[in-house]
């Protein structure tokens, strides 16, 4: 079957269609994004005003064409961190859903990085034994941790990339000083965060799977051999750290001419670096490995599951159970 997983976020509407069968690996065939930015479509008592929504109902008409264009057999259509957690999010939705002509789930953050988990550990495999994964949104950071395909701990902060840069990076380059104070909320926004995880064992491998996170690895990190003749990329901590003042002082501008940096991340990476930073410290993670499969890949997995297991139409839902934490 041909499944299509349109993916409303803080900082692109991103439409994945791909071939999936029961027990087979989902093959992508189309990937078509258009960047929103939607924070900075925020009023400031955290609505998304009336530009952001009508760029959302654009976005959104245009995947669905997309997603006709390619004869998809099922459509499903998940939103995050931005319109959950906006003021008038119930009249976002109702508009998001009469452009688009289909139903929208809204996943919660410990759904999100539940999802996400899943989708790193098929990546990954079950020999990888017990993973800890990092996944940085535009509005939200996800974690997860566990030695199944359900974590065992699932946990949110609002500390995206695309937030933070609203609320401590505005200024185009930022400096020095405005990172400091970023990372220091980063560091009080985390620590009870971070204390759900204590408990667990080492992880064997942590992982990252955002698009920031991967645009970072490019940046600092270096690859090396992984399974069946393919490519790890790696980012360590004090590679990514020893960058945060150089990103800071320099405009966006000279930023998406680094290595890994595409335009539509120049404004947010330096967030997205910091807050990566303040969340690998605490846990005091050295270096993680990158995984190219994140959230997207994780809603297939879990339709195609429920699919298989011969579920009444109308009743799967995209985002299952998390274990709790």
């Amino acid at each position: 079957m041909r499944l299509g997983v349109l993916d409303i976020g803080s900082n692109t509407v991103h439409l994945l269609v791909a071939d999936a069968r029961a027990g087979g690996r989902p093959l992508g065939t189309t990937s078509d994004r258009t960047v929103l930015r939607l924070m900075q479509y925020l009023t400031p008592d955290g609505a998304i005003d009336e530009a952001g929504i009508r760029a959302l109902e654009d976005a959104v008409r245009r995947a669905r064409a997309v997603a006709d264009s390619e004869r998809i057999d099922t459509l499903l259509a998940t939103a995050t961190s931005a319109v959950r957690e906006a003021r008038n999010g119930d009249e976002v939705i109702t508009r998001i859903e009469a452009a688009l002509g289909h139903p929208l789930q809204v996943l919660a953050g410990d759904d999100e990085a539940a999802l996400t988990f899943l989708a790193v550990r098929r990546w990954f495999g079950w020999s990888a034994g017990r993973l800890m994964l990092l996944d940085i949104g535009g509005g939200s950071f996800e974690f997860a941790g566990g030695s199944e395909e359900l974590p065992e701990v699932a946990a949110s902060a609002p500390l995206g990339a695309g937030r933070m840069t609203v609320q401590f990076l505005p200024d185009d380059p930022p400096g020095e000083d405005a990172a400091a104070r970023l990372h220091a909320h980063a560091v009080a926004t985390l620590e009870p965060v971070v204390a759900r995880f204590a408990p667990l064992p080492r992880p064997d491998h942590v992982v990252g799977s955002s698009k920031a996170i991967r645009s970072l690895a490019q940046l600092v990190g270096y690859p090396t051999p992984g399974w069946s003749g393919t490519e790890r990329m790696l980012l360590p901590r004090a590679s990514l750290a020893s960058w945060i003042p150089r990103l800071a002082r320099i405009p966006a501008s000279a930023r998406q001419e680094l290595p890994g940096i595409t335009a539509d991340r120049s404004f947010q990476i330096v967030a997205a670096a910091v807050v990566l930073n303040a969340a690998m410290e605490l846990l005091d993670i050295a270096e993680l490995e990158v995984s190219p499969w994140a959230l997207r890949e994780g809603v297939l997995l879990r339709y195609i599951e429920a699919q298989a297991t011969s579920a009444p139409a109308g009743a799967v839902q995209i985002a299952g159970p998390t274990a709790p934490g």
